[in-house]
């Protein structure tokens, strides 16, 4: 998947979707000297805003309203930002782009940006007004006011979201309750030791994490939400529901226009789609991994592609390829992990894991790295998101060994 066509290096460039992909890449381009025209929409009224507070950070409203950049800027540099802007479809052959109000923006290049949406369930009751997502600003504050009015909160889904909206909730002295259908929270995107720990972690700071259960209802008593009931016949009684099953990519616009999609739009490592002047980062696309296509949701993945797509557009070079990561803050830990964990065939956990601060690598059948994932040990990441860059092979005796050197543990 290459980008073809000859294009002119000074736009007009459109982003749609202003998050920390889309943002980063208008700042980007003018930091490389593009000159042009650019446009971008945010189907959002807000500026472009820090993602990570909404869930880590939710109770403190000054924490959520932190713009990646002063309104000023986008003026000054000649950004053309258009706020509550919603673009429909895209015209790959005309080269333009069409908005909810019928307006027709024309492009040289074209940058989707859009994100994802969470996941909604249709089990009853779940369109009641206490059962909430989170992904916005206005979704985080609605979070903060339902928790402080009816106070016991129910998570549906142990995934990092689910767990980060627990970790604050029980630093604010919230009753709170973690329903997985899995037997294992994280059990899509983590190892079970690292599953393991976190749910001692949780469950050491009060937080109730119930596993292999199923939701069947989510109870109303006089218009509110008052409990859920499990298919085993359990209640369990809450004030308010949040559901973090996942999320689906936005990615409607791309394949009514023809650009390759399959759970998210499909890209090179450049972020091309393939369509001559079309490029797509962040959340909505599925990036190459390994021997086949995977999303990333985080922020690094999104600015990783973000600088290589500003490279392209304005000419500068291309930055090195960045190994995926991701971080998460919870209670007092500060988890970073690196890699693809399910790339892995075995793993050694370097220092106690019971210490609370300690690695777990993940080593493929010929001894590479292919991820590593840490809890309060950030030079355990940073060697090991480096070992995963360069392909190192490593001996897993050394590794296993705390007072081996990490350095040492590298083969070749």
């Amino acid at each position: 998947m290459s980008q073809s066509g000859q294009r002119s290096s000074e736009g007009p460039v459109v982003v749609v979707g202003a998050g920390h992909g889309g943002a980063n890449l208008v700042a980007l381009l003018r930091q490389e000297g593009f000159s042009g025209e650019i446009v971008m929409f945010g189907d959002e009224r807000h500026l472009p805003y820090h993602r990570p507070p909404l869930s880590k950070k939710f109770m403190d409203d000054d924490l959520l309203r932190q713009y990646l950049r002063p309104e000023a800027f986008y003026g000054e540099n000649g950004i053309d930002l258009r706020l509550g802007a919603v673009v429909t479809t895209i015209d790959p052959q005309a080269c333009t782009v069409t908005t909810a109000d019928g307006e027709e923006v024309g492009y040289a290049y074209l940058v989707i940006a859009t994100g994802s949406r969470p996941r909604q369930l249709s089990t009853p009751g779940m369109g009641s007004d206490g059962v909430l997502s989170l992904r916005t600003i206005d979704d985080a504050a609605r979070l903060r006011t339902a928790i402080e009015h009816h106070g016991r909160l129910a998570i549906v889904g142990g995934g990092y979201i689910g767990l980060e909206v627990a970790a604050q909730a029980r630093t604010h002295g919230v009753d709170v309750t973690v329903l997985e259908r899995e037997k294992r929270v994280l059990a899509r995107v983590a190892s079970q030791e690292f599953s393991e720990f976190l749910t001692c972690h949780h469950r050491n700071q009060g937080t109730v994490i119930r596993t292999s259960v199923d939701v069947t209802e989510v109870v109303e008593k006089s218009g509110s939400v008052a409990a859920i009931d499990l298919a085993d016949g359990e209640r369990i009684e809450c004030g308010s529901v949040l559901v973090g099953v996942g999320a689906i990519p936005n990615d409607d616009i791309a394949a009514g226009a023809g650009i390759a999609c399959d759970g998210g739009i499909l890209v090179d490592g450049n972020g091309s789609t393939g369509v001559p002047g079309v490029f797509a980062i962040g959340d909505v696309t599925r990036r190459p991994m390994g021997d086949g296509f995977m999303r990333f949701e985080s922020i690094p993945s999104a600015l990783e592609q973000a600088k290589r797509v500003a490279a392209i557009i304005s000419g500068a070079r291309s930055p090195h390829p960045e190994v995926p990561w991701f971080w998460s803050d919870q209670f007092d830990l500060k988890l970073k992990i690196a890699g693809h964990v399910h790339l892995g065939h075995s793993s050694h956990v370097r220092h106690d894991v019971n210490g609370g601060k300690f690695g777990i690598f993940h080593l493929d059948e010929s001894h590479r790295l292919v991820a590593v994932e840490t809890v309060n040990a950030s030079a355990y990441f940073m060697a090991g998101k480096k070992f995963i860059g360069g392909a190192d092979v490593l001996d897993p005796d050394a590794l296993a060994d705390p007072e081996c050197d990490l350095r040492a543990c590298v083969v070749r």
